[in-house]
């Protein structure tokens, strides 16, 4: 168990060694609770609201079979890519 000082600001330096196992970077987010007095911190990962939309209208496509593959090569990715551009061309 490592100790820590509060700092300037109300800062707390994270030890290298909890810093290095949870594989944390400068700029990283940490969620922090208080749980029976203790205090929790959980690294949290921000997700942009565009990234999110985008995510939602794929599983949205997903969800209503509009996909394709799976694909064993890229090959078969760009063919698959052709198929639907000429489709497209022709609608």
């Amino acid at each position: 168990m490592a100790a820590v000082k509060i700092g300037a600001s109300r800062q707390v330096a994270i030890p290298k060694k909890i810093h290095d196992e949870l594989h944390l970077r400068v700029g990283d987010y940490l969620e922090i609770e208080l749980d029976n007095g203790k205090l929790v911190l959980t690294p949290k990962t921000l997700v942009d609201k565009h990234l999110g939309e985008q995510l939602s209208e794929a599983l949205d496509d997903i969800r209503k079979g509009r996909v394709h593959g799976p694909f064993r090569s890229a090959g078969e990715v760009v063919k698959s890519l052709r198929r639907s551009a000429k489709k497209q061309r022709k609608s």
